[in-house]
């Protein structure tokens, strides 16, 4: 080969990897930005509800529109992805999110603004699945393909982290508004660098309505059932009634899709045992530390007194956690099988809430600073092995709904995770004492000390039971994982990746 060759071969290959570059962090941009709103608007709530005269009731619907839109619509959106391009597909959706982030800032009132965030929870499900399907039709198996996912997981990771810092602060400083503004120019310039994504294959086929309909039902009705029993309680007509409704029209979708020529979901996908693992694993181990995240953060600022910035930084172990955890996964799939690292993984997250379980009202954040690096450490390792299984050796044109399949999965678990945590948590104190959060800030402005120990108490109880629960099922995950995966470690290819 001549020089000039040579020199021409380099310099194609220095802008290959310039522009992989580029549309990794396009991609995992995007992730952070969706992820970043699952927890930002938390703590501008009180704010949003005293400025817009937002009733109690409805308060939780600024997030609950989100996570009901992102949850029941990932499917479709993954579906969308594979049939229309999903390059397209994901500058819709970050364009659309985008919008409502801007509409959500602007908003007059309570209604406008929930109505924002359910826009805001579309732009994220047809963003979410077609970033991740993404990465595995653009970067080839092996070593390109793992440290992708790593990043790509370490930003979901740090968006929940992130997204509680930036609140409070943002909050603090320039004003609740600035909550959903701050998604604008990331947003916009989303867009631009969407420009260095190229299209995979895509699915030659048409939308599957009926199957969209039933689909999107169902999972729905299973997203609000759980939001709802996780406020009203597992008995209330409603929550019953859409579990009812998801009980009527999954098996009608299932029916639909095993008789369609050109199905939403493709069954086969469930054929692969290993993929199947992936998913119901998935789904478990996001319902743990999903749902301690939320019972601890409660611990700080109701017991421990935390600010709501104090309690981000706090958290700040966590992400650490998520990047060392996801950056040593993408190390060790490549030499060993993956239910050996994420098993691993789901034992350490499931001894970090195991040690959770044994705090008392007395117990400092030192005491939590090692489980909560431990919790994020082994959810990394569990994360990025799982992932990997689930969107292996998947046809290109099937990427999008493999992918939207496990975003599916793990939507469901941080949202059951939640729910059942929190109901189990407020059962147990109010069984102690009725009404104990009332009463421990009653008795720290009386400066009644004994009051003050009682209620804190109460409350330490309920948040320790509800995590000592999540420690023994996400270690039945750990076992469920062993048991179903089997796939061997990742091995490299000699496909280039596609841009």
């Amino acid at each position: 080969m001549s020089k000039a060759a040579a020199s021409t071969e380099v310099k194609s290959i220095g802008q290959s990897g310039r522009r992989l570059g580029v549309a990794l962090l396009v991609i995992a941009t995007a992730q952070l930005m969706l992820v970043l709103d699952d927890s930002i608007a938390n703590i501008a709530l009180p704010t949003i509800q005293n400025e817009l005269g937002i009733p109690a009731a409805t308060l939780p619907w600024i997030i609950n529109a989100y996570i009901l839109a992102f949850g029941g619509l990932l499917i479709f959106g993954g579906r969308v992805g594979d049939l229309f391009g999903r390059r397209r597909t994901l500058q819709l959706g970050v364009a659309l999110f985008t919008v409502a982030s801007l509409a959500a800032g602007l908003a007059p009132t309570g209604p406008v603004l929930i109505a924002a965030r359910a826009l805001q929870g579309i732009g994220a499900a047809l963003t979410a699945p077609n970033a991740l399907a993404l990465i595995a039709t653009t970067f080839s198996t092996g070593e390109a393909r793992n440290k992708a996912l790593a990043i790509y997981g370490a930003m979901s990771g740090l968006g929940v982290t992130a997204g509680l810092l930036l609140g409070g602060v943002l909050t603090g400083t320039l004003g609740w508004r600035w909550v959903f503004f701050i998604n604008v120019p990331i947003g916009l310039a989303l867009l631009a660098g969407t420009r260095t994504l190229v299209e995979a294959s895509r699915h030659q086929g048409r939308m599957d309505l009926a199957g969209a309909l039933t689909g999107t039902g169902g999972i729905t009705a299973i997203v609000f059932a759980i939001i709802r029993g996780g406020e009203h309680g597992w008995t209330d007509v409603l929550t019953l009634a859409s579990f009812a409704v998801a009980a009527v029209l999954i098996p009608v979708f299932i029916g639909l899709q095993a008789r369609s020529s050109d199905p939403l979901l493709p069954l086969r996908l469930f054929r692969d045992r290993n993929r199947s693992g992936s998913y119901l694993a998935m789904l478990m181990v996001s319902f743990g530390p999903m749902g301690t995240f939320y019972l601890l953060t409660l611990y700080m600022q109701h017991i421990l007194g935390y600010s709501p910035v104090q309690t981000g930084l706090a958290w700040l172990p966590f992400g650490i956690g998520i990047v060392l955890g996801a950056g040593i996964a993408s190390k060790l799939v490549v030499r060993f099988a993956p239910r050996v690292i994420s098993t691993t993984g789901i034992l350490i997250a499931s001894a970090a809430i195991f040690w959770f379980s044994t705090i008392q009202s007395g117990t400092g954040y030192l005491a939590l600073l090692p489980g909560i690096f431990a919790l994020a450490f082994g959810f990394a390792l569990s994360f990025i092995p799982l992932t990997l299984t689930a969107v292996n050796n998947i046809k290109a044109q099937e990427s999008g709904i493999a992918s939207a399949l496990l975003n599916s999965a793990q939507q469901i678990g941080v949202a059951l995770g939640v729910a059942v945590l929190s109901t189990i948590s407020v059962s147990i104190t109010e069984s102690r004492l009725p009404d104990a959060l009332t009463a421990l800030y009653t008795s720290r402005a009386s400066r009644d000390a004994a009051a003050n120990a009682t209620a804190s108490a109460a409350l330490t109880s309920g948040y320790t039971t509800a995590l000592f629960i999540a420690a023994i099922l996400l270690a039945a995950s750990a076992l469920i994982t062993a048991l179903i995966i089997n796939a061997g470690p990742q091995k490299e290819t000699t496909q280039t990746a596609s841009l």
